[in-house]
């Protein structure tokens, strides 16, 4: 399916941002162009995913969290189907635009995945293998967040694996400063004009509240987790790896 350019933010928008109808249609080409290394990152994760399950004998459930317009499950799907690899794929989002989007583009490609339009806050999980959760544990409330956390590690099987990637922020005032220049410049060579750059991040203020590496990393530790790891980190985004 053909990308629709994000120019959402070369008009004036005096809302906060959502995923909504408009941001739906665009989110791939948003992504890809907001996110630095996002197919590499998306990759890598797979790639982690597939080593944990080639093992695994019984039946093999996988959630992704904040499944948007489904390219993880998508793209896992695919290596799975390559592999001669079953699974039990689940995507789960708030947004019903980016769930109908989902599951168009899966049918479109012949893949059996499931897609919840649910509050993940609310959401019923099954036992599970492998969670993943991609630039979705920053759109959680702070007050919320632990406990989701500790919610994806009691639904996991023992040795199972939480992968998610964040944007994060430095503790350093002037480390952050210069990260987030040297953010902007790279979205900028993306095709964002400033205008844009600025009137998104006041669209996300206090919508997108990212953490520090050591924050995220204490979460994992305060839910259980006994091993945690970094596996990718371009200046303000991070993937991190937790283990039950």
């Amino acid at each position: 399916m053909q990308k629709q350019r994000d120019d959402i933010f070369t008009h004036d928008i005096n809302a906060k941002f959502e995923f909504n109808d408009t941001v739906a249609s665009v989110f791939d080409d948003m992504i890809e162009r907001s996110i630095p290394f996002y197919n590499e990152i998306m990759n890598l994760a797979i790639y982690f995913i597939l080593k944990h399950i080639e093992s695994l004998s019984d039946e093999i459930v996988i959630y992704d969290i904040g499944s948007s317009t489904g390219n993880v499950l998508i793209n896992l799907s695919d290596n799975l189907s390559f592999r001669n690899l079953n699974a039990k794929l689940i995507g789960i989002d708030n947004s019903s635009s980016m769930i109908k989007l989902a599951e168009k583009k899966a049918i479109a490609m012949g893949y059996d995945i499931s897609f919840l339009c649910e509050d993940i806050l609310q959401s019923t999980l099954l036992p599970s293998h492998v969670i993943s959760a991609f630039y979705t544990m920053q759109f959680i409330r702070p007050l919320q967040r632990q406990n989701l956390v500790n919610k994806i590690y009691q639904s996991l099987h023992r040795h199972g694996i939480f992968l998610f990637a964040e944007k994060i922020i430095s503790q350093d005032s002037k480390l952050e400063s210069q990260m987030i220049e040297c953010y902007y410049e790279y979205k900028g060579r993306q095709g964002y004009s400033q205008s844009e750059i600025y009137k998104k991040r006041e669209a996300l203020e206090n919508v997108l509240v990212p953490y520090s590496v050591d924050e995220n990393i204490e979460m994992m530790k305060k839910a259980g987790f006994c091993h945690i790891e970094i596996l990718f980190k371009w200046v303000n985004f991070a993937l991190f790896f937790a283990r039950k």
